[in-house]
């Protein structure tokens, strides 16, 4: 063992610790100079395994200034990353200065921190941007030895991730001897994930244990199910068999996948048990700061045993004392269920145990897959973005901002980066361009042109131009969030603004498990009151819609194959066994090398159903591109719906879909100018297009106070876009935003791979006299779209009754 790391075994042993062998082997991999990634179930100590080999190595010989940079993705981690820290630093005495940098930290802290760095630093990507727009960077990490990168996992495949990598090749430029250790629980391409966080020209060392974490999921059944499933038909309805299922003095967390339904189960779960209010909390990224650390230090404290929470809480927030994890709803996607079963149990070894509450019967079918896929070791990849040259505008004006940048010097560093690997000398000229004189079509207007060359470099001259962007560092955009006040000024939250632009004075809404009523908006703040009123509005917010992952939609179809067999059906298959025979006996239950398809007519038209079960989005893309190939041979309009399974075609009466049918349909020649042509891509560009433009600093979003609306946000990126593609349809961020609408929106790349496997497939068409329960859903994800005086519950309910008499 090295010598340097006596202290940090002395630590232990006053713990009663004995230093797992993963944590040795990435101390002594860090003292030998290696960069790479440390791969551990969660709750297993990767934070020690990460920090402790720079810690051991700043005892040895001491430094002036930053020396260990730990970037995490969530500020509500950063609290528990520098108590972890703090701890053996305090203990035994070590003179090392630790603190934090976020969005929470006070001014004057952080204008304090650029002039004196602590030795370990505890930030965001964000906050590292900022950080670099000041000058004197040089300065500033000039003694930087390691940089730690938490939850690599949730960074790598975002903007976030992307803004991460290229901090980090400015850092590389600027301390070549700095090494880099990323930290992940959940990935499937650990080779790749590695070298994204150590950049091109380094080997990493790649650090696994083979520590076991049992995960065990239990589901909760209802008693009995509809033969016609449809989203939402069982959810809250089943409050009473959770409340029944858990224990008050059992620490809990309950995800849900969204916040709107976080606010109805936290609202249910309180009326379930009045007399335990006070232990029940709600918490997601909306409500305040101050009132999330006060239910996080409640939960670790044993006060708040039951938390409903979205994603929110995902992430390595140390909760020791949760015992039971409890997912509404099915997540999607295996990685996101280990991390969420990871809460629990929360120590090595430790066992997860996680309850399973579905809001539609056919959930039960992806918790079977789900089981088998955790079983078979299966676990989703994530990818690095490609060339998002959105986050690359930022990046240089963020540089110019501080030290400014050399064209040469900093393009050999972003190409060391996975993300811009393949970026041209042409393309970094445009961007390079673009950032100095507003490309071809900005150039007029001085607010565009924001760098200029000095001597031997570019820079930012206006200080105006510089406060902007750094108003605007950050790659997460979407629906402005609004703050959300009490008429007394008392702060209550966020909410997005396209939810308040609904809202009339005396609408009463629930959020943070309170009941609101909307009083008014003025200066970006929502004023309200509370009120005993009925709610008339519910809140809804963004991430509503996840899709089931490729990984879990290889052992969906194989589970949906497995059915076919009753001889050893699992709880799950037992409780939704109504639906299967209705299926069976209605139509058919495909085997893996079949794809079923339905024909049924109704008064509404010519259905045709189509069940590939890869996951809504990918079926969005297949659903048009039918359609429009439809379309080429017989014109009509058709009305088009989807969901995880599979998708809905609606066509005039008599619409001869069989006959029409060929293998062009499975051809992938022209697909994307297909995809494109069959649906209004320029509208969903447009749309996205708006997320660039925030970005690349094209659009203001204003000074506190005096922020522009989503309206005027809008009306700014639409203009810009009508000018490029009018005057410039080879800009590059135009092109991206169309990219982006493709690869992420209809995931075309999916769709390519899935035309390639649905022709090799033997079609299986059904003619029905009606929906079968398959297609039902499908059927009423279209209904719940329409306006009607009718309640969807009571259309839903005539249709079976309908159908029943058949």
């Amino acid at each position: 063992m090295d010598i340097r790391l006596t202290p940090i075994i002395d630590w232990f042993a006053r713990q009663g610790w004995q230093p797992l062998r993963f944590q040795q082997q990435a101390w002594e991999a860090y003292l030998a100079g290696q960069s790479g990634l440390i791969q551990v179930p969660t709750g297993s100590g990767k934070t020690y395994a990460a920090v402790m080999g720079p810690l051991a190595e700043m005892l040895e010989t001491p430094g002036k200034g930053l020396q260990l940079l730990y970037i995490t993705p969530l500020r509500a981690l950063s609290r528990d990353i520098e108590q972890s820290i703090r701890r053996p630093v305090e203990e035994m005495g070590w003179a090392v200065a630790i603190e934090s940098r976020t969005g929470d930290t006070s001014f004057h802290k952080k204008s304090r921190q650029l002039k004196k760095m602590p030795d370990v630093l505890i930030t965001t990507p964000e906050s590292l941007s900022v950080m670099l727009s000041y000058k004197d960077s040089q300065k500033r990490f000039q003694s930087l030895r390691c940089v730690v990168l938490d939850e690599w996992h949730e960074l790598m495949s975002s903007k976030r991730g992307t803004q991460t990598e290229l901090a980090l090749s400015r850092l590389r430029e600027l301390v070549p001897e700095a090494r880099t250790w990323a930290v992940s629980a959940t990935l499937g391409n650990l080779p790749e994930a590695a070298q994204t966080a150590v950049g091109l020209g380094t080997a990493p060392t790649i650090i696994q244990a083979d520590i076991l974490r049992e995960t065990v999921i239990q589901s909760i059944l209802p008693e009995s199910v509809d033969s016609f499933p449809w989203a939402g038909h069982l959810g809250l309805r089943m409050f009473e068999a959770l409340v029944a299922a858990l224990d008050i003095e059992k620490s809990t967390l309950i995800f849900t996948n969204t916040r709107n339904q976080a606010e109805r189960w936290f609202q249910a779960l309180q009326f379930a048990v009045p007399d335990h209010e006070d232990e029940i909390a709600l918490h997601h990224g909306s409500i305040d700061k101050q009132e999330r650390e006060a239910i996080e230090a409640g939960v670790k404290a044993g006060d708040i045993k039951w938390v409903v929470c979205t994603s929110s809480l995902d992430l390595g927030v140390d909760f020791q004392p949760v015992e039971r994890v409890v997912q509404i709803g099915s997540a999607k996607n295996l990685a996101r269920l280990l991390q969420r079963a990871g809460r629990s149990a929360h120590v090595p070894q430790g066992t997860s145990e996680v309850f399973f509450l579905p809001t539609n019967a056919l959930e039960l079918l992806e918790i079977s897959a789900f089981r088998r896929g955790l079983a078979a070791g299966a676990i989703e990849t994530r990818r690095p973005r490609d060339q998002p040259y959105d986050v690359l505008v930022q990046h240089l004006v963020t540089l110019a901002c501080g030290d400014g940048f050399n064209p040469e010097t900093t393009l050999a560093a972003i190409r060391q980066t996975v993300a811009y690997q393949h970026l041209t000398d042409e393309e970094f000229q445009w961007v390079v361009e673009f950032v100095e004189k507003g490309g071809k079509c900005l150039g007029a207007y001085p607010r565009y042109q924001k760098v200029g060359w000095e001597g031997d470099r570019y820079r930012v001259t206006d200080p105006k131009i510089t406060r902007m962007h750094r108003m605007g560092i950050g790659t997460i955009t979407g629906n402005q969030a609004v703050k959300l006040m009490y008429t007394n000024r008392r702060e209550i939250g966020t909410v997005e603004e396209n939810f308040v632009s609904r809202l009339k004075p005396g609408d009463v809404f629930f959020f943070a498990g309170r009941q609101l009523e909307f009083f008014q908006m003025k200066d970006m703040v929502v004023y309200v009151k509370n009120t005993r009123r009925q709610s008339t509005v519910t809140p809804t917010w963004g991430g509503g819609q996840l899709a089931i992952s490729d990984t879990l939609s290889t052992h969906l179809r194989q589970e949906v194959e497995f059915v076919r067999q009753p001889g050893d059906w699992n709880r799950e298959i037992h409780c939704i066994a109504p639906i299967l025979e209705t299926q069976a006996r209605l139509s058919h239950i495909p085997t893996t090398d079949e794809l079923l398809v339905e024909c049924c007519k109704t008064r509404e038209g010519q259905h045709l159903y189509v069940f590939p079960f890869e996951g809504r989005f990918v079926h969005e893309g297949l659903g048009f591109l039918w359609g429009y190939r439809f379309a080429r041979q017989k014109s009509a309009t058709f009305t088009i719906s989807v969901n995880d399974y599979g998708f809905e075609i609606l066509a005039p009466k008599g619409y001869p879909f069989q006959d029409l049918f060929s293998d062009e349909f499975f051809s992938r020649e022209d697909l994307e100018a297909d995809v494109k042509a069959s649906l209004n891509i320029s509208e969903l560009t447009q749309r996205k297009f708006r997320g660039v433009a925030q970005v690349a600093g094209l659009v203001f979003k204003g000074y506190p106070g005096s922020r522009k609306t989503s309206a005027q946000l809008q009306v700014s990126s639409s203009l810009l876009y009508e000018v490029f593609s009018k005057y410039e349809p080879d800009n590059l961020l135009l092109k991206q935003a169309e990219r982006e609408v493709l690869a992420e929106q209809l995931e075309t790349h999916r769709l390519a791979k899935l035309l390639e496997k649905l022709s090799q497939l033997q079609v299986v068409w059904q003619e029905t006299s009606r929906p079968a329960p398959f297609a039902f859903p499908l059927l009423v994800e279209r209904l719940g779209t329409r306006m009607t005086n009718e309640s969807l519950l009571e259309r839903v309910e005539r249709l079976k009754q309908q159908w029943g008499r058949k």
